[in-house]
């Protein structure tokens, strides 16, 4: 939890215009054993026997993009393999959602399942690893990716659990689903915008899909040097954390960037919190540093115009 002396002078608000300097600090952290996590190490073939057909769409991708992610899809449910980072911060990336959400949506704090009666978009799932908890907190989930196998792997690994067997996978993208008029309570789309071919017109169909007065949380990384020699040059060249070439540090965002995108795209960005890794421990936690990856929350805005 936060302290009192963290909460009034966040550092983070210096990246942020003055007139944006409303946005608050993440807070309210919920004890972790409320965030599941999936179970189910391994993916079994024989579990593939309701498979939903996937649609083939433009993807808002970089093509480069597509393939890079094509190449390790067999790999998502590998705690150990290109995809750790994104499994060791999964439980903090959960904790921000569901503590946001709730609050949001006026839901039960307490509750084991308390998005129930939700309808939640996964934008770039890729193999299902942040679908498959949203679903077991009680949420209705739709997962989509670019990436067909990705769909493929989330799906074949979503049906070893009857609890995340109703997850809808779609190899699609955000833009096709706002042509089909689809609107979910709450629209997330983490570690994804920074492979975008264009961050606003993404945030746009990210608005189009929020329902009024729904939520839309975004994660991406910092533009900044600290990423660079953090989120490039550690991570990919010395720890080998990911594959090199992963992420390129001119696509990225920084955090006043994205709080004006998402605002000219109708959201408000209300609450935004750093991830910050705890090289001791080996676990990711929640901060007010917002200097190399972070985490916004949004609401849409009730002026628009609704569709």
């Amino acid at each position: 939890m936060a302290s009192s002396k963290l909460l009034s002078q966040p550092r983070w608000h210096r990246f942020l215009p003055r007139n944006l300097s409303r946005v608050r600090l993440f807070s309210d952290l919920p004890s972790q054993r409320h965030v599941s996590e999936p179970q189910n190490n391994g993916v079994d073939p024989k579990s593939n026997n309701n498979t939903r057909k996937a649609s083939s769409t433009p993807s808002s991708l970089k093509e480069p993009e597509l393939a890079k992610f094509s190449a390790i899809a067999d790999t998502w449910w590998d705690y150990e393999g290109p995809f750790k980072p994104l499994h060791k911060m999964n439980p903090t990336r959960l904790a921000f959602i569901r503590s946001t959400l709730v609050r949001h949506f006026r839901k039960d704090p307490l509750s084991a399942r308390p998005f129930e009666g939700l309808r939640i978009i996964d934008v770039g799932c890729g193999g299902g690893i942040l679908s498959e908890p949203l679903a077991r907190m009680g949420a209705t989930v739709t997962g989509i990716d670019a990436v067909e196998k990705n769909i493929k792997i989330a799906r074949l690994h979503a049906n070893l659990d009857p609890i995340t067997s109703n997850i809808e996978y779609c190899c699609t993208t955000a833009e096709k689903l706002v042509e089909e008029q689809r609107k979910f309570d709450a629209v997330i789309a983490l570690e994804v915008i920074e492979h975008v071919a264009n961050p606003a017109e993404f945030c746009k169909s990210l608005s189009a899909l929020t329902a009024h007065e729904g939520a839309t949380v975004v994660s991406t990384i910092n533009r900044s040097l600290r990423s660079y020699a953090t989120a490039i040059v550690a991570a990919e060249y010395l720890l080998h954390w990911l594959p090199k070439g992963t992420h390129q540090w001119s696509s990225f965002l920084t955090p006043e960037e994205l709080t004006m995108i998402l605002k000219r795209a109708s959201i408000d960005v209300k609450e935004m919190a750093g991830f910050v890794f705890n090289p001791i421990t080996g676990r990711w936690s929640l901060s007010d540093d917002i200097s190399v990856n972070f985490i916004a929350f949004g609401t849409k805005e009730t002026n628009e115009e609704q569709g």
